[in-house]
Order: C-alpha cells, then sequence, then structure tokens
C-alpha cells in the first residue's frame, strides 16, 4: 500500500508574515504546510486537497474564519479547525469553540503554544476516526433509523428506547463499548433531542490531553498561571455550560482530576487553573470509554465514587458481530454515502461479497465496514461491488483476485532457493505494483485529474506527484 503521508495542514491568513511564520515552525515540526492568504483561497483549496487540520485567522476579507469554519466542519465534522484571533476578539473565539472549532490561539502566540495545540489537535482527530459515525435526527428515515443510528435488529431497537427516555433530560449517561461502536453518535442524539439543542456541544477527548494540562483543558486558566499562559482561556466546562460536555474516553483520566471532575459533578462549579473566582455551570454531562470501569476499579484506576456518579444511565453499545442482522442495511446506506461522493453510480452488492462482509468479524466495527465499502465503492470496475472488490483481510481466505488487477501476490511469491535478499526484493516490487494500481484506479476515477486523485488515496498533491514519479508513471493531462 502506499505509505502514510505526513499530515497535512492548511494556515489560512491574510498576513503574510504570519504564514511565512507559522510554515517555517511547522514544516520544522514534521507537517506538509498548505498556504491561503484569506478565507475564499482556504475554501477553495478544502475542496480539492486532503487536509488534517486547519489553522485559520479569525477576521480575513472575502470570506471570514467563522465562514470557513462552518464550510470546513460540514466538508469533515472530524477535522479540527483551530481559529487566531487578536487578545480584542477573544469572546469571538469562544463563540467559534462553540461553533464547533477545535480550539483558538490568541496573538501573540510563542511555538510551543501552537507546537501543543497542533500535537493535541491531530492525535483528537486520529481518535475520533475510529468511532465516527453518521448523524440524523430522532425521526425514522427510509431505513428505519433514528438518531442517525441505522439498525433495526434487537440491541438497536432497545438503544432506541433509552435514547427516547433520558434524551430531554439533565441526567448524567455513560456510554460504553468497543472502538467504532458510535459512542459520539450516541452523544449527540443526546445533545440534539433534547432542550438543550440551541446550546454548544462540547467534545473532549481523555486520551488527547497530555496529563499536565488536562486541568487547564477543562477548567480553564488564568493569565501567568503556568509558563506559556499569557492571557486566561475558559475550559471547556465553561464553554459547554447551557449544552452538554461530552468526555470521551474517560477511563484515560488521571486519578487526580477524577477529585476534581467529581466535585464539579456533585456542585456544578470550579475555579480555573490559578484563579481564585468560583465559576457556576449548567452543563449536562455525557461520558464514554471502550474500557471495563469496574475491572479499572478493582485496579485503583478509576475512582468507584465517580464511576457511580458517572453511571448513573449507563449505555452499553452492541459491536457489529453482535448486530449482523444490520450489515445488509448498513451496506445499503455506505454505498450511496459513497456514491454520492466519488461520484459513482455502483448499483449494489453480489451474493459472494455480502456473504463474506455479513461472516466477517468486525474488530473495527461500524467504522471499519465503512472504511470498507468506501474502498470498494472507489474501485469498483462494474456496477455492483464482487468479493475481488473487498480488501484483503476481509476477504480472507475467501478472497479472489480482481480480473484486472496484476497478480501482485503471485508476483512476491520466491523462486526455489531463492536467498532472503531475493525475497525483500520481490516483496518491494509487488508492492510497487499496487501501488501502481491503486493510483491508476484513482487516476481514471477523477479523470486523470491529479489534484483529485490525490484527495480520495488521502495523500498531498506533492506526494502523489512524487510516487507517480517515482513509478515513471506520467502526469495526465486532465489536472
Amino acid at each position: 500500500m502506499i505509505p502514510p503521508e505526513k499530515k497535512q495542514i492548511l494556515v489560512v491568513d491574510d498576513e503574510a508574515n504570519l504564514r511565512r511564520v507559522l510554515s517555517a515552525q511547522l514544516s520544522r515540526d514534521g507537517y506538509d504546510v498548505h498556504l491561503a492568504e484569506d478565507g475564499e483561497a482556504g475554501l477553495a483549496y478544502l475542496r480539492e486537497h486532503h487536509i488534517d487540520l486547519v489553522i485559520t485567522d479569525l477576521r480575513m476579507p472575502k470570506v471570514d474564519g467563522m465562514e470557513l469554519l462552518r464550510a470546513a466542519l460540514r466538508d469533515d465534522a472530524s477535522r479540527p479547525v483551530v481559529m487566531m484571533t487578536a487578545h480584542g476578539t477573544v469572546e469571538t473565539a469562544v463563540e467559534a469553540l462553540k461553533t464547533g472549532a477545535f480550539d483558538y490561539l490568541t496573538k501573540p502566540f510563542d511555538q510551543d503554544e501552537v507546537r501543543l495545540v497542533v500535537k493535541k489537535a491531530l492525535r483528537t482527530r486520529d481518535l475520533a476516526s475510529a468511532d465516527a459515525t453518521d448523524q440524523g435526527h430522532a425521526e425514522p428515515d427510509a431505513t428505519g433509523a433514528r438518531f442517525g443510528i441505522i439498525g433495526q435488529s434487537q440491541p438497536i431497537l432497545d438503544l432506541y428506547g433509552v435514547l427516547e427516555r433520558v434524551a430531554d433530560t439533565p441526567t448524567t449517561v455513560l456510554v460504553t463499548g468497543e472502538s467504532g461502536t458510535g459512542k459520539e453518535l450516541v452523544a449527540r442524539a443526546l445533545h440534539e433531542n433534547s432542550s438543550r439543542r440551541d446550546g454548544p456541544f462540547i467534545k473532549v477527548n481523555c486520551a488527547a490531553i497530555p496529563k499536565d494540562l488536562m486541568e487547564a483543558e477543562l477548567f480553564g486558566y488564568e493569565r501567568g498561571a503556568f509558563t506559556g499562559a499569557v492571557g486566561s482561556k475558559p475550559g471547556r466546562f465553561e464553554l459547554a455550560t447551557g449544552g452538554t460536555l461530552f468526555l470521551d474516553e474517560i477511563g484515560e483520566l488521571p486519578t487526580d482530576m477524577q477529585v476534581k471532575l467529581l466535585r464539579v459533578l456533585q456542585e456544578s462549579e470550579f475555579e480555573r487553573v490559578g484563579g481564585i473566582k468560583t465559576i457556576k455551570v449548567d452543563v449536562r454531562l455525557v461520558a464514554a470509554t471502550n474500557r471495563d470501569l469496574k475491572k479499572e476499579i478493582s485496579l485503583g484506576a478509576f475512582r468507584e465514587d465517580l464511576y457511580y456518579r458517572l453511571n448513573v444511565v449507563p449505555i452499553a453499545l452492541p459491536a457489529l458481530r453482535e448486530r449482523a442482522s444490520d450489515i445488509p442495511v448498513l451496506i445499503s446506506h455506505f454505498v450511496a454515502k459513497f456514491n454520492t461522493r466519488l461520484k459513482k453510480s455502483v448499483g449494489g452488492i453480489e451474493d459472494a461479497a455480502r456473504e463474506r462482509l455479513l461472516a466477517y468479524p468486525w474488530p473495527g466495527n461500524i467504522r471499519e465496514l465503512e472504511n470498507v465499502i468506501e474502498r470498494a465503492v472507489l474501485f469498483a470496475d462494474g456496477s455492483t461491488i464482487g468479493l475481488g472488490d473487498l480488501a484483503e483481510e476481509v476477504r480472507g481466505s475467501a478472497g479472489v483476485p480482481r480480473a484486472s488487477s496484476p497478480p501482485a501476490l503471485e508476483a512476491a511469491k520466491p523462486e526455489a532457493g531463492a536467498s532472503i535478499d531475493g525475497l525483500k526484493e520481490q516483496v518491494k516490487a509487488a508492492m510497487s505494483r499496487l501501488e501502481r494500481e491503486l493510483i491508476e484506479r484513482a487516476l481514471k476515477q477523477t479523470q486523470n485529474n491529479v489534484t483529485h486523485a490525490a484527495r480520495l488515496l488521502k495523500i498531498s498533491r506533492k506526494g502523489l506527484q512524487l510516487k507517480m514519479k517515482e513509478l515513471g508513471l506520467r502526469e495526465r493531462d486532465g489536472d
């Protein structure tokens, strides 16, 4: 497969000097950096390229940062957007956080602050991608889905019933389940179907926050509270007041922070780091974890009193293998979704492929199924998805090569008496052939548009051009 590329960061600002400074720092930190001189150019760039993180100024001509933020979230809700703002517009930056921005930087900022925010944002995206699913509404749609959750198996029908009863209450909810089962989707459903729906929905992935910064992240800090605290900043509890705070991976919370979280849940008040003023909040808390918290309690890693405070209404999400009867309707949903996104017209799935998808254990749950269908729709040559269009790990021993695919695996088999070095070379050659196949298919799908092909392959345009040069593929005329 094509090796992972560096993370792609888009910096949008109308100040050329600031763009240069950020580009230099982020490039030194190992990221691929792309620049846009205003919001309009930033929007155009997002439409044509795969971007992992957007850093944008708040005040810009043509299209401002708030409009860019909303457009970026519509395109990819899991992609973090960091706002840059001057001291005088901090209130607007806070409003951006409530709208969905990941964080904000107040000018002037130092390199360590930028480095920390970027690392935290990208880590959060990586962790969230394992549990991301589509969103919807409480009313049933054509598939019978409710609350954005597709399925009619008994575990899902039971889930609908619980959501109906607890969504419009202030009760704390603890959502448990394996990665990829849709824990964030349930948290959003609880928020969007409550009287708090017009308030903010603030999410924090506890696994993405360095332990020594967790308190400042949740409760905010005052100027001078620690090195780099050049101004006051509200925490996630303050931002969520009047709405819902979603604490994902709550099992990763350090034990000292568990005590402070317990106090907030009991008294609805706290102090910022370095502050003395007590702040009152009105927040509905939803927590989630893929850990067994009772086991963590027995090991001394999680407080029993906090567990019972969180576990007022427990919601245990089933693994996909436990609701296999929902797989056919999920397949249809994802085929339709990726037909639209990839401009394809795949009509359905062949029986052999469907049977294999039903038999597969799905360790990555719904997210893994979504990824498998996206790949199958992208590379399907015919009007239906066949067994050969499925990923090799899903096909398993039932797998068959595509008729149009090069026999990469056959070529990788060493001849009798081949040396170890010879085996390595043959494996390298087979990987090159597979990369060539994937690139050629992406180019065919996009009518030889290198920019669009790079976006489909989720690598940078420059990275694709370098790979094409390495493989001896001439750049086409469709770009």
